[in-house]
């Protein structure tokens, strides 16, 4: 079992929780995620690990409340366990010789772009990053960013809170300004990322999409999380989550997670009922 030590609510559909997990806080990366159950009977469903505190063996999952397992997990409480919590898995990010950086992190998405963002600033790098959110109420991590940011910019749909526009937009912004970036890591909704690589292609930017949303098993076992990359196929579980964002068929990942929509929708409602 391991216990959840605290619970925040971030905005009105993402919770943070902090869980006693010392031997993969020792190990783990950013871009690295774990498995869980909230039950013995229950699915088992992967999260990005948001942070780490090593020396308290504490591991920090942020998640959106999106479907039925996610409902589940959020009704916990301080105090209460979780009987299954697996990791680290994944490939973690790579952030070795990165000397400039500009990390794009959208909604929920933000969650695995922080701990990124932080390593790169601990390895002595400059980051800039740039977060979107629909609305002001939905925005999370921001003074986190801002610690681990030289250059943070937030982006809003409807300008309620920091610029209104589109990621897309604060990142050819810096662009124009004559930032020149190492690299770019663009981590959110998959049509955020494809086009935040269309942009990046033409200038010859390296830039990394963190596939983890399309995951369902983590082992590579159901296929499910499947992706043409290069033309060949690859799994986000077990080659990623990270990819060459230029590489990637977006339409066609796209066109693959709206496949469960339908049954998540459905177990929900019959978790509600």
């Amino acid at each position: 079992m391991y216990p959840i030590v605290s619970k925040s609510i971030l905005n009105p559909t993402v919770t943070r929780m902090d869980i006693y997990a010392p031997l993969i806080a020792k190990k783990a990366e950013p871009g690295q995620f774990i498995i869980l159950r909230v039950d013995k009977d229950g699915e088992r469903i992967p999260l990005t690990i948001a942070d780490t505190d090593r020396p308290k063996g504490l591991v920090t999952i942020i998640f959106q409340i999106v479907g039925a397992t996610t409902a589940l997990l959020n009704k916990k409480q301080a105090g209460e366990t979780i009987p299954d919590f697996v990791g680290p898995l994944g490939i973690p990010t790579h952030t070795e010789g990165i000397q400039k950086a500009a990390v794009i992190g959208g909604g929920v998405g933000c969650a695995i772009a922080y701990p990124v963002a932080k390593k790169l600033h601990a390895s002595g790098a400059c980051v800039h990053t740039v977060t979107g959110f629909r609305e002001k109420d939905l925005v999370i991590l921001q003074d986190e960013f801002a610690a681990v940011s030289g250059k943070l910019m937030l982006m809003t749909d409807d300008g309620s809170a920091g610029q209104k526009g589109l990621v897309t937009d604060a990142l050819k912004s810096l662009l124009n300004e004559g930032n020149e970036y190492d690299l770019v890591i663009a981590i959110g909704p998959l049509v955020m990322m494809k086009f935040v690589c269309e942009l990046t292609r033409p200038l010859g930017i390296p830039t990394l999409a963190s596939m983890n949303s399309v995951m369902i098993d983590g082992t590579g076992m159901c296929g499910c999380c499947r992706l043409t990359v290069g033309g060949k196929t690859k799994f986000a579980c077990v080659d990623g989550p990270d990819f060459n964002g230029h590489l990637i068929d977006f339409d066609e990942a796209m066109a693959r997670a709206g496949m469960y929509e339908k049954f998540e929708r459905e177990a929900y409602c019959r978790l509600l009922s």
